[in-house]
């Protein structure tokens, strides 16, 4: 029998039990910097130095992060329905957890750039430096969307959307678009769940379950509804 089809769109709030900040914690700030100076193609033009210093920092948390129970219980997931992760995030944390289909929007850390062709793409574990160059001579960036850039991926989440049979939002805010507005092109009519430890109010949305807990706990309570469902 065919699996049914969970379409799960993740946000920073899956991964800060895993000790990773996000720059929502307090005052808008990003581990102490404005955004505006460490995450856009403004900053990397005026001081790219401080861009890659910021982002290898970020690396190394990610790097020694390790899953937690709501990237383990999404990818346990996967036994019974066929799962599909569209994450906000940059880390690689559902991969790590063994979630086989992730989609990232926003980018992925682990990766770097020309900052002249988006296409030539390179896997990083250590550190980028200002002189550090792809094949075609342009200096590497981290593989990110930055604020102000588009989402190239952002059409082929819609579609995956589309396809639903259960679509679920964790640790998200809803705030952060175009990837919040993918609650709109979620099939009519199908069970959709919104974990987080504030949920924000949705009045357009009357078929929505909300759980209203960190994350951890929220995946285990989504798993159960899910599995065994009244």
């Amino acid at each position: 029998m065919q699996k049914k089809k969970l379409v799960v769109l993740t946000g920073a709030g899956i991964s800060s039990e895993s000790g990773l900040k996000t720059f929502r914690d307090s005052d808008g700030l990003w581990e102490g910097h404005k955004i505006e100076d460490v995450a856009t193609p403004r900053a990397w033009k005026k001081d790219p130095g401080q861009v890659l210093t910021f982002y290898n920092m970020r690396r190394r948390d990610v790097l020694d992060a390790t899953p937690n129970a709501a990237h383990i219980g999404l990818a346990g997931l996967e036994k019974d329905f066929e799962v599909q992760i569209i994450t906000q995030n940059v880390d690689d944390l559902h991969e790590r957890a063994g979630s086989s289909r992730v989609l990232h929007l926003h980018g992925e850390i682990l990766k770097m750039r020309s900052e002249k062709d988006e296409s030539l793409i390179y896997d990083i574990r250590g550190d980028i430096h200002l002189g550090d160059t792809a094949a075609d001579g342009g200096q590497l960036r981290p593989h990110i969307v930055w604020f102000e850039e588009p989402v190239p991926l952002i059409e082929e989440a819609m579609a995956v959307t589309q396809t639903a049979d259960y679509f679920a939002v964790i640790g998200t805010s809803l705030l952060v678009y175009p990837a919040a507005g993918l609650l709109h092109y979620t099939p009519v009519g199908i069970p959709v769940f919104i974990v987080d430890k504030k949920i924000p109010y949705l009045s357009s949305l009357n078929r929505v379950t909300a759980i209203e807990k960190p994350a951890t706990e929220g995946v285990k309570q989504l798993a159960a509804l899910l599995t065994n469902p009244e």
